[in-house]
């Protein structure tokens, strides 16, 4: 069950970030999470009144309002950080935050086997390469390496904390609620700011409506990646979970791959190959 719930939150999690990709290309990134967010809010809202969630309310939700908090800021300087330097460095440093709930894992007990611990080393290095490191070229500025190592560690930091914030699956919903309840009030603010600031807020064609199912798929694939990832964590071992749930570069590359017949350069072909090798070490282990 946390192979496969992890596996389905690395597809999940590849398939936002492709399309949230591609809608950053038209929108500015700060209204696509915004909006995306906006949309998983109420979905989830009316799931939460429907199923009765709210009588999981307590303190471990305050894991969920952290995890709202650090995500916008990873994502911004993420963002911030691709801006600055080449996605060929960015890309793979990013994907290192998964170093965060393995170490969670490793601190509250958990020993992974022989073939688990190869798995997991063989898989990571798999994502690095499959986000298509650049060895040569430019020097990286160092603000570019540091926001991409403070998104990285909001990254990991959220898959540690969600996993914290419930224990149940109506507990779940309603953490998965208030977190992106979080996520709209921190992105809304931080999109308020850069308007004032004179960043437009759409493109001169005005609202996407046409991107809106995009928007939502966008929204809801981030949001139900979160949930099975809390799901795997919580029914297996987070050093595993929190490996296989990191694949996502991989599903990403894959994606352009296939929608936009984008070429993988070698680096990364043999990257995805390792990253299966990987999983098959760890789901065998």
């Amino acid at each position: 069950m946390t192979a496969l719930f992890a596996l389905a939150t690395s597809l999940l999690w590849g398939l936002a970030d492709f399309g949230g990709g591609l809608l950053t290309r038209r929108t500015p990134a700060l209204t696509v999470v915004v909006v995306s967010q906006s949309i998983a809010v109420a979905v989830l809202g009316a799931i939460v009144v429907a199923t009765g969630a709210w009588s999981e309310v307590g303190p471990q939700l305050w894991f969920a309002v952290a995890a709202g908090l650090v995500g916008p800021v990873a994502m911004l300087s993420f963002y911030k950080a691709l801006a600055l330097g080449p996605m060929g460095v960015v890309s793979p440093l990013g994907s290192l935050g998964v170093a965060v709930p393995v170490g969670v894992g490793l601190v509250l007990g958990e020993r992974p086997g022989l073939l688990q611990v190869a798995g997991i080393v063989v898989a990571v290095a798999g994502v690095v390469l499959a986000g298509g490191p650049q060895f040569r070229g430019a020097p990286v500025q160092r603000q570019a390496v540091l926001l991409t190592l403070l998104a990285a560690f909001g990254f990991g930091a959220v898959m540690a904390l969600i996993a914290e914030a419930s224990t149940t699956l109506t507990g779940l919903f309603l953490a998965l609620f208030v977190q992106r309840v979080t996520n709209v009030v921190a992105g809304g603010t931080a999109l308020y700011v850069s308007v004032r600031r004179g960043a437009p807020a759409l493109n001169a064609e005005g609202f996407p409506w046409g991107s809106l199912p995009a928007l939502a798929f966008v929204g809801l694939a981030d949001v139900a990646a979160n949930g099975t990832y809390a799901i795997a964590a919580q029914h297996g071992p987070v050093t595993v979970a929190a490996v296989l749930a990191s694949l996502y570069p991989v599903v990403a590359a894959l994606a352009a791959r296939g929608f936009l017949s984008e070429r993988l350069r070698a680096v990364q072909a043999a990257g995805a190959g390792l990253a299966l090798v990987g999983t098959l070490l760890l789901a065998t282990g």
